[in-house]
């Protein structure tokens, strides 16, 4: 049966701690000849930098060939082809698919579709599995655990698919949740639920100065000005918080400062210089584990 990863939910605790394991074998590692003979469709209907990036040189490095699009302006999208049609074409031409599109909820239906594993490299506002497993390794790499710590998210929590793939995972690791938000952009219902059903605790706070002292791992957002409907809407919220090095006088000597990038403003790049800036470096274990996971889901050991 193959493997698909369209939520994080779609693998257990000990599949993500062996998919972690990998991932260090290939930090240790990363150019080694697994994929040999392994083609692998990259298709993003969004905008990426780091994510189609760093799989396509995941792939690369581990001796795979790519083929896809960075853009759907250039395929029969624009003919009016319909998703479905169009992954079950690229499907026979693949031994993966993996794919980013701006649509909540496509990830799912285009597994459905295709024959061989995929990976949902971000679906609108829904999930972002392959960045919330970077983000686990981050967190283990910089904290030395993934148990009992205080994660504190900050931006926007509505819309934002990194922080609803995160949370969910986190539950499994007795968890202390911050949440700091404008009272338009809290943590939808639907994913604050998997906090409730493991009893955990969360707090809810508007001012970040309020939990930055109370933190493991501070998981900063950008406001998303393409998931608002209305102009006027984001303009109310867009700078609503900006975290820059004099905020952090009062901090664990432990605590690190994450962020899945792109950043507009809400790190000042006077953090960029300080011990708990750790954003830059948590965007290159993507590759370590995005070569681990594209093995694990070939079947591929390490």
């Amino acid at each position: 049966m193959k493997k698909d990863l369209v939520s994080i939910n779609d693998f257990n605790k000990e599949e993500i701690l062996h998919i972690l394991d990998m991932a260090k074998k290939f930090e240790a590692n990363p150019d080694q000849n697994l994929l040999n003979g392994k083609v692998i469709a990259v298709l993003f209907f969004e905008p990426s930098t780091r994510t189609r990036l760093s799989f396509e040189s995941a792939i690369q490095r581990l001796g795979g060939r790519v083929i896809g699009f960075a853009e759907a302006t250039n395929t029969s999208v624009r003919k009016g082809e319909s998703l479905g049609d169009t992954i079950h074409t690229i499907n026979q031409y693949s031994d993966m698919i993996i794919m980013r599109n701006p649509w909540d909820g496509s990830a799912r239906y285009a597994s459905e579709n295709c024959t061989v594993p995929f990976i949902n490299a971000g679906d609108g506002s829904n999930q972002h599995p392959t960045q919330c497993l970077l983000d686990l390794y981050s967190i283990l790499q910089t904290q030395h655990t993934l148990d009992n710590l205080n994660i504190t998210f900050v931006g926007d929590l509505k819309y934002g698919r990194t922080v609803h793939s995160l949370v969910k995972a986190m539950t499994d690791f007795n968890t202390t949740f911050h949440l700091v938000s404008p009272l338009e952009l809290k943590l939808p219902s639907a994913v604050k639920y998997y906090i409730k059903k493991n009893n955990l605790p969360y707090f809810q706070y508007e001012k970040l100065e309020d939990a930055i002292p109370l933190s493991d791992i501070i998981y900063m957002t950008r406001i998303q000005q393409e998931r608002f409907a209305d102009p006027m809407e984001y303009e109310k919220v867009k700078n609503s918080y900006i975290l820059n090095a004099n905020m952090l006088s009062n901090v664990k000597p432990n605590m690190r400062i994450l962020h899945p990038l792109p950043r507009v403003n809400e790190i000042d790049i006077s953090v960029d210089a300080t011990p708990y800036a750790y954003y830059f470096q948590q965007a290159k274990n993507g590759l370590f584990v995005r070569q681990a996971l594209i093995c694990y889901m070939l079947g591929i050991e390490v």
